[in-house]
């Protein structure tokens, strides 16, 4: 590991990186066909990297150079077992906590890696924002997952509830999502009320798919221990023992999201989740995401989780475009 000096200095430091050992297949899956890997790192670190062999010469500000160093050094330790792709490289940037590598130490400590054990393989959280919002899961009744499209706050909640499940730590998984979405009102969708519905369910469906399995799903959905509702369904209910997930929560109403916060009862986890920015709601109506982070930031036992664009693990252009519609509201 080499020393990387600290620097006030305007110019931009350039600091040698060998990687040992030399083997020239994992040093090409490395760099990529192109370089594309490295100018993936170069594009998201804001470094210029440059490479002879296994020498790197990577140019940059200090914190830059340093956030360059370790991450290559990781990617170079995973071509040993394994090839990358671009999607890996861009992966393990969320794994590998790179902003608070740019930024050094903020004195907010860093929850440990979050694993979910299930019927069918492990989930881990990636990146800072994800493991915290696990760590929440686990330690809080109510918890919140704010942020953009991508960033897997549906997917990791129903893994959580899965896992809660599966460890007989609930009884029952309710999934709820407002019927409203696009403009668009039920009434005008064609088929019986279940019909109208499942489309709307259709992204908590595929995940409880893929980690249950597709008949066990089937089974629990028949039995009742699995339930897909709309939020209208919940009012006067008490959910008791139970993993109850709020998807979309974007397009409640302010009475909407009282009601349903407080359909919550003994032995129960509630996920609530949605982008304040993507609100479907006609003008007029505030969002009830919004107010409740006014009014229960302070209270005990809530945790909020605020992911961003750089928590997004799909395509890398859907980081872009949501930093590209983020800078034209600031405009």
């Amino acid at each position: 590991m080499i020393d990387i000096p600290h620097s006030d200095s305007p110019h931009p430091l350039t600091v040698p990186l060998s990687l040992e050992p030399v083997d020239n297949q994992r040093l090409a899956s490395l760099c990529g066909q192109f370089d594309q890997h490295l100018r993936l790192l170069e594009q998201r670190l804001g470094v210029e990297i440059n490479h002879r062999g296994n020498r790197f010469d990577v140019i940059g500000e200090a914190s830059t150079v340093h956030a360059a160093h370790e991450v290559l050094q990781d990617l170079y330790r995973i071509t040993a077992t394994e090839s990358l792709t671009p999607q890996r490289v861009h992966l393990h940037l969320q794994t590998a906590h790179v902003e608070r590598l740019l930024s050094g130490p903020t004195g907010d400590t860093l929850p440990d890696e979050a694993v979910l054990k299930l019927r069918y393989g492990v989930i881990r959280g990636r990146g800072h924002n994800q493991n915290r919002y696990l760590h929440n899961i686990r330690t809080h009744d109510l918890n919140f997952g704010i942020g953009p499209a991508g960033t897997g706050k549906t997917y990791l909640a129903v893994a959580a509830a899965c896992e809660a499940l599966e460890s007989e730590r609930v009884r029952r998984l309710l999934l709820v999502r407002p019927a409203v979405e696009a403009g668009e009102r039920l009434g005008f969708l064609p088929g019986d009320l279940a019909q109208k519905i499942d489309p709307y369910l259709r992204p908590m469906y595929d995940a409880l798919y893929e980690m249950l399995g597709f008949e066990k799903v089937g089974k629990l959905i028949e039995r009742q221990v699995i339930e897909v509702a709309p939020l209208a369904y919940m009012r006067g209910r008490t959910l008791n023992d139970a993993f109850v997930i709020l998807d979309e929560a974007q397009n409640t109403t302010v009475d909407q999201m009282k009601m349903f916060l407080t359909r919550i009862g003994f032995g129960s986890t509630a996920v609530v989740n949605g982008d304040v920015t993507q609100t479907d709601l006609p003008s007029h109506r505030q969002s009830g995401l919004r107010h409740v982070i006014k009014v229960l930031n302070a209270v005990d036992g809530v945790s909020f989780t605020f992911f961003t664009s750089r928590d997004v693990v799909r395509h890398p252009l859907v980081q872009r475009i949501i930093e590209a519609y983020e800078a034209d509201g600031k405009a």
